[in-house]
Order: structure tokens, then C-alpha cells, then sequence
């Protein structure tokens, strides 16, 4: 069962059983050490102990020793002799550096991201579409001392899990939609049971009509969200801004404002993105026009 701090998602959770298809012995291994680098990615520089990666992982000891040290050997992985801490290594930071340029929406997004986090108080999300998943990329904490925990950079849903993740899925067709929800049935069923194919389909075509995404608190109790898509040129969802709240944060006159805000961050990241393409000189000096301050009432 996924709990916030169990570092389990569906990748992970995978990372310790064949998948169907006939997967060869090769091709799961390289799976499997993928998901210790994700890992340590979510866990951050405090790195992680041998035996804790393999409980996260669900390996058993002799396989989750193997994987790592090798990791090791190949500089993706450090290792701190004194705490027995494992943490990503300098290869790992070079793959990071070279696959920055794919990812240049996240940067044009930051100083909105930023602004939205000081605004509201409350947690702001960057995710990317990546096939049938949705990839938490930034996140931003506000000042309000209740924070959402649950998504870290890194982290992987299914798509339509999460108002980020469910925002984009509604921008697609329903004949996508569909079909998505039926190749990750099972993760959702396993690790996120509110997130029931009804459920995400009401989310949908609510979505659809009011132009953002509001999460009720189906993967966390209490833990609402609003989530809006960022578009492409072609108008095909490739990211989402999200914000997370405890539910009196998010009663419907502020829920409302807050969600203009979103829709106006993607607008202009969608701008800023086309001013770019024409001239990446200046991309690398834009940011967004600066939003109004944001009344933050907080809940009695």
C-alpha cells in the first residue's frame, strides 16, 4: 500500500517483479537499477541506506546490493563509508545537465511557479506529460506552516492522478482518454483506489467546463488540489501548474481566484515559450509578468 513517505509509486512499485511481455533478464535489470537511481532521485541529497532501498524497492538484499554498487562503480551513486548513505553521484548530475535543454519549459515556468507559491502560501507543482504518466518536475512550498508532502520532483503518476496529471489528460480526446485509463487500471487500482475510472471521468469533463482541474481529496483525505494544462503550439497538453492546500484553503471564492491565477501562469509560459522559439536569446532574460498580490485567508 503507498503511504507519503514509503517512496513507493507505480514504477517502483514494479521495480521488484517481472512485467508481462516476456521481459528479458537483461532489460529488468536495467529496470530495476533505473528505479534505484529514481529513488534516490525523490529522496533527495540525504540519500538513502542499503537496506532501505531494497525495502522501497521491494529487491531483496543480494539484488538491491548488487544493483546499487555497481551504480556506484559507474559514478551514478555515491557512497558515505561513515553513514552507509547512498546518494546520486556526479554521472548522475551530468545526465541531469545534458537533458536540461529538453526541459527548457521548466525554467521559463519557475518565476511564475515562484510567484505563485509567495502569492497563495500554499504548495505550486510543475508536471511534464510523458506518455501514460505524468512526471512531478518542480515543486515550490509557501509560507502557510500546513504543506502538502505528498508529490516531490521526481515522482511518477499515472495520468489523471492528481489535478496536475488529470488536467492534462483532460485536454486530450475522449477517445485517448479511454485508453489511457485502461493501460494504468491496474497501477491506480493498487496504489490510488479513489482514483477509480468514474471518478476521474466526472474530474474530466468538470475540468473541461471550468478550465482547471479541482482534486477533492481523492489520492490524500483533506488534501485538495487545482490543476491547470499548458498547451503546446499545436494545442496538445505537455505540462500542468498545480496547487495544493488543505480543503479550507480551497472553499470556492478562493478556489476560484486562485485558479485564474493558474490559467493566467500558463498563458503566459505558453507565451514566453513562443517568444523563445523565435529568439532564444531572449528566453534566457524573460519571466513572466508580475501577478497581484493574492489575499490568503486563512482557516478558522
Amino acid at each position: 500500500m503507498w503511504t507519503p513517505d514509503s517512496g513507493l509509486t507505480p514504477d517502483s512499485a514494479a521495480a521488484g517483479s517481472e512485467l508481462p511481455g516476456q521481459e528479458t533478464a537483461g532489460a529488468q535489470t536495467l529496470r530495476r537499477g533505473l528505479s534505484v537511481l529514481r529513488l534516490l532521485t525523490r529522496v533527495g541529497p540525504g540519500g538513502l541506506r542499503m537496506g532501505e532501498i531494497g525495502r522501497r524497492l521491494g529487491l531483496n538484499k543480494s539484488t538491491a546490493i548488487r544493483l546499487t554498487r555497481t551504480l556506484v562503480d559507474e559514478g551514478f551513486v555515491l557512497h558515505d563509508p561513515a553513514s552507509g548513505v547512498y546518494r546520486l553521484g556526479p554521472e548522475a548530475y551530468a545526465v541531469g545537465l545534458a537533458a536540461e535543454p529538453s526541459y527548457a519549459l521548466q525554467r521559463l515556468a519557475a518565476p511564475a511557479l515562484r510567484a505563485l507559491a509567495l502569492e497563495s502560501g500554499d504548495t505550486v507543482f510543475f508536471t511534464v506529460l510523458h506518455g501514460i504518466e505524468s512526471i512531478c518536475l518542480s515543486r515550490v512550498e509557501g509560507d502557510f506552516p500546513i504543506r502538502n508532502q505528498l508529490v516531490k520532483p521526481g515522482d511518477r503518476w499515472p495520468l489523471g492522478v492528481g489535478a496536475g496529471s488529470c488536467a492534462m489528460l483532460a485536454a486530450l480526446s475522449d477517445e485517448a482518454v479511454a485508453q489511457i485509463l485502461a493501460r494504468n487500471a491496474a497501477a491506480r487500482a493498487t496504489l490510488y483506489p479513489g482514483c477509480t475510472d468514474e471518478a476521474i471521468w466526472r474530474l474530466v469533463h468538470e475540468t473541461r467546463a471550468q478550465g482547471y482541474c479541482l482534486n477533492p481529496g481523492l489520492v490524500l483525505e483533506n488534501s485538495w488540489a487545482i490543476g491547470v494544462p499548458v498547451l503546446d503550439a499545436q494545442q496538445r497538453p505537455v505540462a500542468s501548474i498545480s496547487l495544493a492546500a488543505i480543503e479550507p484553503r480551497l472553499q470556492p471564492a478562493r478556489r476560484s481566484a486562485l485558479a485564474n491565477r493558474l490559467m493566467q501562469a500558463s498563458q503566459e509560459l505558453v507565451s514566453l515559450q513562443a517568444a523563445e522559439a523565435r529568439d532564444p536569446s531572449d528566453g534566457m532574460h524573460s519571466g513572466p509578468a508580475a501577478m497581484p498580490t493574492l489575499d490568503r485567508p486563512h482557516p478558522a
